[in-house]
């Protein structure tokens, strides 16, 4: 086979079973399909169990891409994602491979296969600005009812790490911070064929379960306690994710572990209801209710001038 800009993406909720599909299409058209995970977590070193990476043995067969890519005490970003998914992506296709995107972190997909305008990060003015709301954060919100007042309208008068965030793109970037959020409600023509996996709230609160059953016994909380108990630490971003932040909380705090499960067993059901509503308002993705035929059609578009990245 023989690919010029080949990209598909499959997307869905939290435990739906895309991961396992789109394995099983790069593993039936290897080594000309490589995987390039599309999840806010799976990029940090030494947090396996819970981010659902793919195996040892899953990485041996296929090319997998954007995993263990930071340690867990740094930040990482969307516009970081982008960059290196951009980065890998025209890796692939110089070596005449296809791209299969895979994950369900709705924002980093659409950064990408909507080719989105992310605001840039400006350290020093971030750091003035952290520097000015230690001592008068209603001030700087303020100065951004000046300068932005859609961005102002959207947040508290003391929330001071948006407020920041907003005035740092303003201050750094000369634009509105609210001009890079249009993008968000629109969807433009597609890019790249979006293909989707089902779920159902019932059906997703059953295999959230059993997962994360399937994880304790794996040693998830070990895992949590050895990250906990790293010299470095856990970034902040690191520590939002869902299980990981509930166990903690058991690690650090001694909250009791059956209610920390508890604790990660509801946020878990309110991602998966959240990426399913995120998802689920995007015309352009093709829904199939069960994996084998969510296989069969990203086989046929990675095979067809279908899947040619449309610029």
């Amino acid at each position: 086979m023989t690919f010029q800009r080949k990209a598909v993406a499959v997307v869905g909720a939290t435990a739906s079973g895309k991961s396992a599909v789109a394995h099983q299409v790069a593993l039936e058209l290897a080594p000309q399909v490589e995987i390039i995970c599309v999840d806010a977590m799976t990029v940090y070193r030494e947090m396996n169990i819970g981010t659902a990476k793919p195996t040892l043995k899953e990485r041996s067969e296929v090319t997998y891409h954007l995993v263990d890519v930071v340690n867990p005490d740094e930040e990482f970003t969307v516009a970081e994602f982008q960059r290196q998914a951009r980065r890998v992506a025209t890796e692939i296709w110089s070596r005449g491979h296809a791209v299969l995107y895979v994950g369900g972190t709705g924002l980093y997909g659409r950064a990408i296969i909507d080719d989105f305008e992310i605001p840039g990060q400006y350290p020093e003015i971030r750091q003035s600005l952290e520097a000015e709301a230690e001592v008068n954060v209603e001030a700087l919100h303020a100065e951004l009812v000046k300068k932005d007042p859609v961005a102002a309208a959207k947040m508290e008068s003391n929330n001071a790490r948006r407020i920041i965030r907003a005035l740092e793109v303003v201050r750094g970037s000369g634009k509105a911070f609210s001009s890079f959020g249009d993008e968000m409600s629109e969807y433009k023509q597609s890019r790249v064929c979006q293909v989707g996996l089902s779920s159902t709230a019932e059906g997703s609160k059953s295999a959230v379960a059993e997962r994360f059953k399937t994880w304790l016994e794996e040693g998830l909380l070990e895992e949590v306690r050895a990250l906990s108990a790293r010299p470095a630490g856990l970034s902040r971003t690191a520590r939002q994710a869902v299980g990981y932040r509930e166990l903690l909380m058991h690690v650090e705090h001694g909250i009791p572990l059956d209610e920390c499960i508890e604790d990660a067993l509801r946020a878990s059901r309110q991602l998966a209801r959240r990426q399913r509503a995120w998802f689920r308002r995007d015309p352009r993705i093709e829904w199939f209710d069960n994996g084998e035929s969510a296989k069969l059609r990203l086989i046929a578009l990675l095979q067809s001038d279908a899947s040619l990245v449309r610029d």
